[in-house]
Order: C-alpha cells, then sequence, then structure tokens
C-alpha cells in the first residue's frame, strides 16, 4: 500500500489518477500516524520550496519523512517533492530542505555562456539520458521522453544519486536517489507510458518491501 503525503502543496489528483491506472492501492494522509502504516510513501510537490518546508515542519512530515528514509523504506519524491529531499534550495532565499540526498536546488540561469536567453520556466518533454540503466526503478524501460515543470534545479558533486538527467541549456538531474529514496523532477503523472512505467517500477519495490515485512 502506498502512502501519499498530503501537505497543501500537491498535485494528488492526478498522482493518485495514475496509481488507479496501475492498480496500485493507495491512501492519502497528512498525520504521521496514518502514513507509517504504507509499504511506500509519495511525496507530491508543486509550488515553493520555502513554503513547503515550513508546511512538513508545522505537520511534524519532516522528521517522519527523513527516519522514513534513513530506515530504508520505499520513498518517492514527485518534481517539488523531488528537490525537498536535497540539502536546501536558493528560492525565495536560502532555505534548508530534508537533508536526504547531497545537493543544492538552483534557479536556472536563463542565460547560455554564449549570452543568448532562454526561456524559464522548464515547461514541456525532454529526453532521458540513464546515468545508471540497471538500476531497478528503470527495469524494462527504454529512455524516452518526459514531462517536465520547473524553474530551480538540482546541483549535485555526488554522481552517484544521478539515475538519469536531462538536458535543458546544462544537464539536469531527472531521476536521483539513494538506497529505495528515490526522486523524479518530472511529473511521470503525466509522462505518458514511460512515466507510468516508472511509476510501475517504484510500485513493485513498495509491494517488495511489504512481503518482506510479511504484510502481504
Amino acid at each position: 500500500m502506498i502512502g501519499i503525503i498530503d501537505y497543501g502543496m500537491g498535485n494528488l489528483h492526478s498522482v493518485s489518477k495514475a496509481l488507479e491506472r496501475l492498480g496500485l492501492a493507495y491512501f492519502i494522509a497528512e498525520e504521521p500516524e496514518k502514513l507509517i502504516k504504507a509499504d511506500g510513501l509519495i511525496l507530491p510537490g508543486v509550488g515553493s520550496f520555502r513554503d513547503a518546508m515550513s508546511i512538513l515542519r508545522e505537520k511534524r512530515q519532516d522528521g517522519f519523512i527523513q527516519s522514513w528514509s534513513n530506515d530504508g523504506r520505499p520513498l518517492l519524491g514527485i518534481c517539488l517533492g523531488m528537490q525537498l529531499l536535497f540539502e536546501g534550495s536558493e528560492e525565495n532565499g536560502d532555505a534548508e530542505g530534508l537533508h536526504i540526498l547531497p545537493g543544492y536546488v538552483r534557479r536556472f540561469n536563463g542565460r547560455t555562456q554564449e549570452g543568448s536567453t532562454y526561456k524559464v520556466p522548464h515547461m514541456g518533454w525532454n529526453k532521458l539520458h540513464y546515468n545508471q540503466p540497471d538500476h531497478t526503478i528503470l527495469n524494462g524501460t527504454e529512455s524516452g521522453h518526459v514531462y517536465f515543470v520547473h524553474s530551480y534545479a538540482v546541483e549535485t558533486s555526488s554522481k552517484d544519486v544521478l539515475i538519469a538527467t536531462s538536458d535543458y541549456h546544462q544537464e539536469v538531474p531527472a531521476i536521483t536517489g539513494k538506497g529505495l529514496t528515490i526522486g523524479m523532477q518530472f511529473h511521470p503523472e503525466k509522462s505518458g507510458e514511460l512515466g507510468l512505467n516508472l511509476l510501475r517500477n517504484f510500485g513493485e519495490l513498495v509491494n517488495e518491501r511489504g512481503q518482506k515485512n510479511g504484510e502481504f
């Protein structure tokens, strides 16, 4: 069973509909006391990094998510939800993140080294490049295009957390992770068959975890 974390800043409808389409059982909750019953968690997110972290702290969800990841339980962050997994962001002034993955979130420059400008936010379909093609989250998939909407991107010197990247005038970490904690900068629920297959793979990780715990 997948628990979708409700903190008021995620597109819960589109994520839940994608899980329904895949036949993956889920529930939506904000209280850690309810979320702890899940086998895996999804942290969605749309909006401001600083505001999101403020709400997570207010609802006592920040420490819960950190402990969940540290315990090696499946966790998927989507879009802003992925960015929150990192150390911090410069959005609206420096703000601390969950410190689960190493790296910092910075705004697209909007200007190339040659001096020309480009559109921010990055909005549209871009191709994934698999850095770790044998990673479990990529099982049975082929590199293809997925749907991005973001003005900020992760910068990290830890190449081992880069599962897949994309290009938008710079290298963009698109799928990141450590252990069973996974982040997707794009919206898998809006990324056609490839996005659904990635969500299906996460669902399989969750089911495997549940089976190991004797819950199935």
